[in-house]
């Protein structure tokens, strides 16, 4: 039988930051969906402001963890960037 005292593993900040991150994805995604699907408006303004504080939270956690180098992000050519500015203000 296994102790459970002995196999106690901690999540590490790095850990508990993707954690956090992964849930606040979460959590937006359910009140987009709430607003986009809401019939009353003060309801749904309701949510659009909580859906606005929860990217507002997600958004500090990225920009935190970016910062520590735990979540890189590669710049992107300016060419692409150009090529695809050029494709989308092409469509009407």
């Amino acid at each position: 039988m296994v102790d459970p005292n002995k196999c106690t593993q901690f999540l590490g900040d790095r850990e508990i930051m993707q954690d956090g991150l992964i849930s606040q994805k979460h959590i937006a995604e359910g009140y987009n969906t709430y607003a986009g699907e809401c019939v009353s408006e003060p309801l749904r303004t309701a949510f659009l402001n909580i859906l606005n504080e929860e990217h507002a939270i997600q958004a500090d956690i990225f920009c935190d963890m970016q910062s520590r180098g735990w979540y890189p992000v590669e710049s992107a050519p300016q060419q692409k960037v150009a090529a695809a500015r050029q494709k989308f203000a092409q469509q009407p």
